[in-house]
């Protein structure tokens, strides 16, 4: 009769507290979440379907720099293979050098407080010239229009499904900008110019089941979709250069020292950092053959390849341990100048550790080197190379390091489309980088690399803050920091601790990697493998985080004893006070030294606003706090405990 009286109590507190809280549960439950169901191409449960298809472009290569001019200028030959059930007319490339045109759309909507992707000087962009189609065995000119970043090719004869080729070819030249909206660049060293190329020759555009062509234009936030395929490039170039680039050097004997390949074989076998072309080395012509040199690259299966070169460059490599038993070559390249406290010397310890580190969590590394480059880019991403800030040092050198690595299974395995969802690359990357850090080196850069728990709910929860599921290039400037890196790392840190733990989150994570490896995923595709593999419903936990700006803010409401004695039991009842439902973790102390320990799931929040429940007290409780950890962004930690004796 008690307990019966209890619950009708309860029951009316639920009712009159609902009124005083933004919480919706019929709203935040909404069992209406997927749009579209499954199709042959695309799972219900997530994976690719029956009918899965992707086209493929595989490129040759051969380019010249010129570095009086700060030029390049090439050819490049696409065989380009339609795997699509459709009949192609026509075909898209990106020109992403226009960019740096000075009418060019990135010129144009740059905001005036300038920020990473303004252009400080201007360019020609691309200058093409003798673009060709070859189609059963004729070769023709084809009409084409170039539209800002974008070429459209029209063809003779429709590119025909189900397996049929075609191939584009073209010279191609362009001025390398000083500052490529940090993405390439040239940066000028006491001993000589050091040039990060990328961006640099045409590229074939994804045509997908889900939009046909994919062709918005390169403004600056927005990063990459590209198509999958394997290129071959060769680079002519001064002999005094050393040249670093995606994939495997084809003709290392050709190009390097004996010296040098002593010391590169070596580098495989070591654990430890072997110098290849030291500091002393950089001004002594001995360290490299005189002439010209043409250096040759190979990458398979890769949506994109990069280089670097320069005569100033300290070289350094060593062995990465894979955990199927091969391995790969953990390389830096960077100026004197970047040699300092925990500088640039560290840096193949630093890749090292990272690409071992990922490998061993989520899925292994699959190229034959891992290169950091040290130049004016602060921190930009590409097949086996990244580009990082010559200025760094430290935990910063690190923490670049370790996230533009990351990336390589976030977009470069994973190829999801960037210029859409940044939260799919940056976001999931961000949170792969905080797992790394706290382990390498135990620990030694990870309090430099975190933010106060409290902080970072104000910051990504607040008014302003753009939703997570919104365009890179539409995201408020200002807001870009939080909405593609922080707020989507604090999602899945939260979906892992808290909601699936981490050896459900992990698993789940894990086959969304190997399900998409060289493919191109979808957002539904992750939320469906998500939720498949983990055996939940995560509708509720989407909505709010990506979907919404909702607030999470969790409240200890009050305490009653049974029966008003502390021996009986007690009755907590807590609330959800903002719009967004997230499990919650409560710790109960009592005044006999005996803690307890709740768990309870999302689906307490189901049907309102409050929630009641019992703990099994024999003393007074002197203390409830929810969310003990810190492991949720709660909007006001100062409702969520209560301390006093009860």
């Amino acid at each position: 009769m008690k307990q019966s009286s209890l619950l009708f109590i309860l029951n009316l507190v639920v009712i009159v507290g609902f009124s005083q809280t933004k919480y919706d549960h019929k709203k935040a439950f909404d069992p209406q979440f997927y749009p579209h169901g499954a199709n042959e191409y695309r799972s219900a449960s997530g994976q690719p379907g029956p009918k899965y298809w992707q086209n493929q472009a595989d490129y040759k290569i051969a380019t010249t720099i010129d570095t009086v001019n700060h030029s390049i200028s090439g050819t490049v030959e696409i065989t380009y293979t339609n795997h699509s059930p459709d009949h192609l007319g026509f075909l898209w490339l990106h020109m992403d050098q226009n960019i740096y045109k000075q009418d060019s759309r990135g010129s144009a909507t740059t905001t005036q407080a300038g920020g990473r992707w303004a252009n400080t000087n201007f360019t020609q962009g691309f200058v093409i010239s003798d673009l060709a189609v070859e189609a059963d065995g004729a070769s023709y000119a084809p009409k084409y229009t170039e539209t800002d970043t974008r070429m459209q090719v029209w063809l003779q004869k429709p590119l025909e499904a189900a397996g049929k080729k075609v191939k584009i070819s073209m010279s191609f030249k362009f001025t390398v900008p000083e500052y490529g909206t940090d993405r390439m660049g040239r940066l000028k060293t006491r001993n000589g110019w050091i040039y990060e190329v990328a961006q640099w020759f045409p590229r074939m555009a994804v045509y997908d089941d889900i939009q046909g062509w994919n062709t918005l234009p390169y403004i600056g936030a927005g990063e990459f979709y590209l198509t999958y395929g394997d290129v071959e490039f060769n680079i002519t170039a001064p002999a005094n250069l050393i040249i670093v680039g995606s994939g495997e050097l084809l003709n290392e004997k050709e190009v390097l020292t004996s010296t040098q390949l002593t010391r590169l074989a070596s580098a495989r076998k070591s654990d430890q950092t072997v110098m290849l072309r030291s500091a002393d080395e950089v001004r002594d012509p001995k360290s490299r053959p005189t002439g010209n040199l043409t250096w040759k690259f190979k990458m398979q299966n890769t949506r994109d390849v990069a280089w670097a070169a320069s005569r100033a460059f300290v070289w350094d490599a060593a062995r990465i341990n894979l955990p199927s038993g091969k391995t790969s070559l953990a390389m830096s390249v960077y100026p004197v100048e970047s040699i300092k406290k925990d500088g640039w010397q560290r840096s193949t310890e630093f890749v090292k550790g990272s690409i071992e580190h990922y490998s061993k969590q989520w899925f292994e590394y699959p190229y034959p080197a891992a290169i950091n480059v040290a130049g004016v880019v602060g921190g930009m991403e590409y097949p086996g190379i990244v580009f990082c800030s010559a200025e760094s040092s430290g935990g910063d050198l690190w923490g670049v390091t370790d996230h533009e690595f990351g990336h390589i299974w976030f977009p470069m395995i994973v190829g999801s489309n960037e210029r859409k969802y940044a939260w799919m690359d940056e976001g999931f990357n961000t949170f792969i980088n905080g797992l790394s850090t706290r382990e390498f080196n135990n620990g030694e850069f990870a309090k430099f690399s975190f933010f106060p728990p409290d902080d970072m709910a104000r910051v990504a929860f607040n008014d302003k803050m753009d939703i997570l599921f919104t365009a890179p290039d539409v995201v408020q400037q200002y807001n870009l920091g939080v909405a593609a890196y922080l707020k989507p790392a604090i999602m899945l840190d939260a979906l892992r601790d808290v909601v699936l733990g981490p050896e459900r989150f992990d698993n789940a994570f894990r086959e969304y990697i190997r399900r998409w490896a060289y493919k191109h995923p979808t957002p539904w595709d992750f939320f469906r493998t998500m939720e498949n593999v983990s055996g939940e419903d995560l509708g509720w936990f989407w909505r709010g985080w990506l979907f919404n700006n909702w607030k999470i803010d969790q409240a200890v409401k009050g305490v009653q004893y049974v029966g008003n004695k502390p021996e009986n039991g007690a009755s907590i009842t807590i609330q959800n006070l903002e719009q967004m439902p997230m499990p919650v973790i409560v710790l109960i102390k009592e005044s006999n030294g005996v803690q307890h320990r709740l768990h309870l799931p999302v689906e307490i929040w189901q049907r309102g606003a409050e929630w009641s429940f019992q703990v099994p007290t024999t003393t007074k409780i002197t203390e409830v706090v929810l969310d003990p950890d810190k492991k949720i962004p709660d909007q006001n930690r100062k409702n969520n405990s209560l301390t006093k004796d009860f």
